[in-house]
């Protein structure tokens, strides 16, 4: 623990010397480190898809650079220091866990979720969907409303339940294909989607993480079929959709048999 605490302090004491001493660092502001936090909060995502713990390590060193950074500034320009956010985030969870810190009891981490939306509309929090960032991914976004709604009840009682509201949705999304109407098609394509993100939740998968991974192994099949076609000495804008699909197949079945 003493030991975290010096290595912390020796990088406040670098971001110290960098803001008093580098252009670059000098230079900037909350809004130019913004879309640079959002991209290294993406590259850490893709280290823990991979479960890749030295590039996780490496990401939560650049995060932590960052946060020690937006502090920086802000007590340049007399807001906060970064003691109050340290000993802000602390409270927070002191008040947050009455049954760590207090008498309450608890069953399971559904009812430590239930407690915490309580507990914030005891703060003063106006909606219970308050604090689901406008900017999330639109399938995290989802998965965040529909956890945010389960916490006052709003919530289907089975999983069973949520796939008819899957195939509904399926079954609307085809008649207003039929009907050839574009702006009723995206809005049923996105009531399919959502009830999709639903599904996932009550089968304990995480939505997102899904897709990224269907992503990430087509991205590896596809980067075998130009593989095999260049060894075959063709290009794909040359080939048929047939011949890719041959070869498609081909590395399909070469990854059952591994």
């Amino acid at each position: 623990m003493k030991k975290a605490a010096e290595s912390f302090e020796r990088l406040i004491e670098i971001m110290d010397d960098l803001r008093a001493q580098c252009p670059w660092d000098r230079k900037q502001t909350i809004q130019t480190l913004r879309s640079m936090t959002i991209e290294e909060t993406y590259e850490l995502a893709d280290a823990i898809t991979n479960e890749d713990w030295q590039n996780i390590k490496e990401e939560l060193g650049d995060l932590l650079l960052h946060i020690t950074f937006y502090a920086k500034i802000a007590t340049e320009q007399n807001r906060f220091t970064l003691d109050e956010v340290i000993d802000g985030i602390c409270n927070k969870l002191i008040v947050r866990h009455p049954h760590i810190y207090g008498d309450v009891k608890v069953q399971d981490d559904e009812d430590v979720k239930r407690n915490w939306e309580a507990i914030k509309m005891k703060e003063g929090k106006k909606s219970v969907m308050t604090g689901v960032p406008v900017a999330l991914p639109a399938l995290v976004k989802a998965m965040r409303i529909q956890e945010k709604a389960k916490q006052v009840g709003f919530e289907w009682r089975n999983k069973e339940d949520v796939w008819k509201k899957v195939e509904e949705e399926v079954g609307e999304l085809e008649e207003a294909v039929a009907a050839g109407d574009a702006n009723h098609i995206e809005e049923e394509f996105g009531d399919v989607l959502f009830s999709l993100v639903n599904y996932a939740r009550f089968l304990r998968i995480d939505a997102e993480a899904a897709l990224e991974k269907v992503n990430k192994k087509f991205l590896q099949r596809f980067g075998r079929i130009e593989q095999l076609a260049a060894e075959d000495g063709k290009q794909l804008t040359d080939m048929t959709l047939e011949e890719m699909d041959a070869i498609w197949n081909r590395i399909k079945h070469e990854k059952q048999h591994h």
